[in-house]
């Protein structure tokens, strides 16, 4: 069973990357694929500031990484870029971090202005991490999620169209990956 591990770079519980990724980590689900979270807002702030890489909340987040197949990095984009939450959670990960684990990106954003947002800002820092098989990312407009009455996110059509083919494509690389 691969294990797929969400790295949230959002800072609340409840915003649209949050809504996505709930999709996202069912899908996976269905799929077979074990579903592990990091949400970096959980970690305590003077963890991820004093840079404490033997807290707790780190060394767990750390090591879900490592034992991971592959890798769901979100962001919600803030002034053309990542959240600066996700941008210290990273630079904290080691080197090779990413090494032989499938990275599928997403961001969600208010405009199309910041459409290259993965290509420009996120895909560099992922490759210096080590990973070497990116599977193209998802952006999402902020006006594309809405919330059901029962508290879930929904995805206007083909915006949910791109995520499913993404997360197929993951699950894909992910099996291929296994079999070497």
């Amino acid at each position: 069973m691969p294990k797929t591990v969400i790295i949230s770079g959002s800072p609340s519980a409840k915003s649209r990357v949050h809504g996505v990724l709930q999709l996202a980590a069912e899908s996976l689900q269905n799929e077979g694929h074990t579903v592990e979270w990091v949400n970096v807002w959980e970690i305590p702030a003077d963890d991820l500031l004093s840079l404490k890489f033997d807290s707790p909340a780190l060394t767990k987040a750390f090591g879900l990484v490592e034992a991971a197949d592959a890798v769901i990095v979100a962001t919600p984009v803030y002034k053309a870029s990542y959240s600066g939450i996700l941008k210290v959670f990273l630079d904290l990960l080691p080197q090779k971090a990413l090494e032989n684990k499938t990275v599928f990106p997403i961001a969600v954003g208010g405009t199309l202005a910041h459409l290259l947002i993965i290509d420009y800002a996120l895909k560099p820092v992922l490759a210096a991490l080590g990973a070497e098989h990116i599977v193209s990312g998802v952006y999402v407009l902020d006006s594309h999620v809405a919330w059901g009455s029962d508290g879930r996110a929904a995805l206007a059509g083909e915006v949910r169209e791109r995520l499913d083919a993404g997360l197929q494509k993951l699950a894909h690389a992910t099996a291929v990956a296994s079999i070497r």
